[in-house]
């Protein structure tokens, strides 16, 4: 335990040290990613999918400010959808000035969240960032996962269903735009995955938020069965086709590596608590102290050796 207490602070005064530096590295990674699973997933407009295209893009997201990687993002998920239809792209527009209207009025700096959601989502464990947007976030973070969650899911429509789009036809581009509508607003799935995700963020920062020992362990558990039974209830009542297989076994694993994030953000010692009572003129106050469990990191000492008065000794 020492020893990862220990390396906890390595990488805290490492980061604090090159924060700056490192700032720019996981905006350009962050960008890389995200762009190169969009052109992975559609990838229908060939000089989108140019590597010196998809550098540079990353380049400017690490230099600009974070929600520059959002924009990009849709830009490219824009592009990609046009040239694949007109319709599907105008649908996208629609899609995303809602979404934009609504992030940037009430998350707008829950950028990771917006990001992140559509990249767990693709790698099968969307469900770590309703319990992380809990742990690290507010109430209002469920407007950035939830955005990320219907950009996941009209990613996922559009590539599944590339073939019925494209027609030069005025009737069938009509019946297609309907058709794209229906299918994104009718989406049941999404539908539950984002009222689970909502109740299951607002339990976790609830439950973090308050001063029993070991909130955050408690919140993480109990945002953890919450999500599970709420995804179940909505797959019960609405027919859905989403594998609870893959969601136990997924938030199981979102999970653990919340105790990961609550092992290097929230690292308190209860055995040393301390209550203490107090009062002015206008209130009483009772204060429940908690510290944090830190280790004192051995410094590196360099002794130098003069090699010449060696010698001449």
């Amino acid at each position: 335990m020492t020893s990862l207490l220990e390396l906890k602070q390595y990488i805290k005064r490492f980061y604090i040290k090159n924060e700056t530096y490192l700032a720019y590295v996981w905006k350009f990674l962050l960008a890389l990613i995200s762009i190169a699973v969009i052109n992975n997933k559609l990838g229908y407009m060939s000089s989108l999918n140019n590597m010196v295209i998809v550098l540079m893009a990353s380049l400017l997201c690490a230099i600009l400010p974070a929600n520059f990687i959002v924009l990009i993002s849709a830009a490219f998920i824009v592009g990609h959808l046009f040239t694949l239809a007109p319709e599907c792209a105008l649908v996208s527009v629609i899609v995303f000035v809602l979404m934009f209207l609504l992030y940037f009025r009430f998350s707008p700096k829950d950028t990771l969240a917006a990001v992140l959601t559509p990249l767990f989502y693709f790698m099968g464990i969307p469900y770590v960032m309703p319990l992380a947007m809990g742990l690290l976030g507010t109430p209002a973070s469920v407007v950035s996962v939830g955005f990320g969650l219907v950009v996941s899911f009209m990613i996922s429509y559009f590539s599944s269903n590339a073939t019925a789009f494209g027609s030069d036809d005025v009737e069938e581009v009509a019946n297609s735009f309907q058709s794209i509508i229906s299918g994104m607003i009718g989406n049941k799935s999404m539908i539950v995955m984002i009222v689970a995700f909502a109740i299951t963020l607002v339990i976790v920062y609830l439950i973090r938020r308050s001063s029993v020992d070991n909130s955050w362990k408690i919140a993480i558990s109990a945002g953890a069965i919450s999500l599970i039974i709420c995804i179940l209830v909505g797959n019960l009542s609405f027919d859905t086709d989403i594998s609870l297989a893959g969601v136990i076994i997924g938030t199981v694993v979102s999970a653990l590596l919340m105790l990961v994030v609550e092992f290097f953000s929230f690292s308190l010692d209860y055995s040393r608590t301390e209550k203490v009572q107090f009062e002015d003129d206008e209130y009483y106050y009772y204060v429940k102290a908690v510290p944090k469990v830190t280790v004192s990191t051995p410094e590196r000492r360099v002794k130098k050796i003069n090699r010449a008065r060696e010698q001449r000794r």
